[in-house]
């Protein structure tokens, strides 16, 4: 493999987005089979052309934003490390050993967001077999649970990630399935046993999501860098349908300024609140507990569905008041709503019904195509999960619909509420008299 690395990188358009991306980064430079010190950092085009003329492979960068990367250490402590933080970027790495594997997992990833309301995320090529998918630190709430959210990395981000993870794990499995599972083994090197657990296909044996990634200082490659294995340059994507690895050729690399990984400059501000919030409540509910700081153990905790569905005699004055009609929050309304009355039994057929006719009470309706989808998401996942606590700041009050009577002053979740409110009702009515056998 025959690359001309000196002429490439001698490019300012290129030397203009690596300067973009590395602001306030650690950064490292490969020289091929040498990697250079650290930290390290990039600010001017001299700093770049002075690392070209040394034999310049590569250019690797931090996740994690820095007040001044120079003083980073090895060993440093975790309070030591937030101090010198300013923030960090979202970044999934998304690899498998064969390329069409990772492309449909980065779609279902960004379907995912999208469901989350997020339309800022940016994506690009790894440069090998995988994807990059980012989003930037200012799309998420400056605080959370009262954490400065500079200071949520790196395991709140592994949550986002599991929670993603378990998201897209249904619909990638039959996605992927479309294709012979034994082929599917042949094109990723392994034996078809070591893609079945628990007896059945774990779609995240043939394309790993890393969490290492979201590890303090570790790095990925930059925006418009070579990968030496490949020969072919990390370019970003205006959506992964469009990608052609022809493009990745470091002689037909084209800078489209339209298109930037991660670029702060189309930055919405709260963008990422609906996913921060439905991630930490899905952690909740799932009963999951960290390890370390570095893996999570699920706890051995199961809900019980009600025998026979509840009735809207049961209903609490919160989701009473959003079956009314809403004017914001829609849907995030649909999200309370589908959990909730899963949770008291409800079938999801019936859920379907509802929440059509629903939709026609509210002043702007959501299409219905977008309804059926967030439905057809659901009927994938067989247990149900419970909504969201009421004190989670993002939901009822957020959207208005909070009105508690003296019931809720002593439960935490609406599907309690009802519950609660049944086993009242139940033990209120006259008990049968057992009839006495005659003699």
């Amino acid at each position: 493999m025959n690359i001309n690395y000196l002429k490439y990188y001698s490019r300012k358009d290129i030397q203009n987005e690596i300067l973009r991306l590395a602001k306030n980064r650690e950064v490292q430079g490969w020289f091929n089979n040498i990697r250079g010190s650290r930290p390290e950092i990039l600010n001017y085009f001299g700093d770049i052309e002075t690392w070209i003329n040394n034999g310049l492979s590569s250019i690797h960068v931090s996740e994690e934003r820095w007040y001044d990367p120079l003083n980073l250490k090895p060993g440093m402590k975790k309070s030591d490390l937030n101090n010198l933080r300013c923030g960090w970027d979202f970044v999934i790495d998304l690899d498998s050993t064969y390329l069409s594997y990772s492309l449909i997992a980065g779609e279902l990833l960004v379907e995912a967001l999208k469901f989350h309301d997020i339309e800022n995320y940016s994506i690009k090529f790894s440069g090998n077999h995988g994807v990059h998918i980012g989003i930037c630190y200012e799309a998420f709430p400056k605080e959370v649970n009262g954490q400065n959210i500079k200071d949520f990395f790196p395991d709140g981000l592994k949550i986002i990630v599991s929670y993603l993870k378990d998201m897209i794990k249904d619909f990638l499995a039959e996605r992927l399935l479309k294709e012979d599972i034994n082929d599917i083994a042949i094109n990723i090197g392994k034996n078809k046993s070591d893609l079945i657990k628990n007896k059945k296909f774990d779609p995240f044996t043939v394309v790993d999501i890393d969490t290492i990634l979201i590890s303090s200082r570790h790095m990925f490659r930059a925006v418009y860098s070579i990968n030496e294995k490949s020969g072919l340059v990390s370019i970003p994507l205006k959506s992964i349908k469009d990608f052609k690895i022809e493009n990745a050729k470091p002689e037909k690399v084209i800078v489209d300024q339209s298109i930037k990984f991660l670029d702060r400059e189309k930055i919405i501000k709260n963008e990422a609140k609906s996913l921060l919030v439905q991630s930490l409540d899905w952690f909740n509910k799932k009963g999951f507990i960290v390890l370390e700081e570095k893996t999570f153990e699920k706890e051995k905790k199961e809900f019980q569905l009600p025998k026979e569905a509840l009735n809207k005699d049961f209903f609490p004055p919160c989701i009473l008041k959003l079956i009314s009609g809403i004017e914001d929050g829609k849907k995030r309304g649909i999200f309370i709503l589908i959990n909730y009355l899963q949770s008291i039994g409800w079938c999801i057929e019936n859920i379907e019904k509802f929440l059509l006719e629903w939709n026609k009470t509210n002043k702007e309706p959501l299409r219905d195509n977008y309804l059926i989808a967030q439905i057809n998401w659901f009927k994938t996942h067989k247990k149900a999960i419970m909504p969201p606590n009421c004190d989670n700041s993002g939901y009822y009050k957020a959207i208005l619909i909070c009105n508690p009577d003296s019931l809720c002053n002593i439960i935490k979740n609406p599907v309690n509420y009802s519950l609660r409110k049944k086993q009242i009702f139940d033990e209120s009515q006259p008990k049968k008299k057992e009839r006495k056998p005659r003699e």
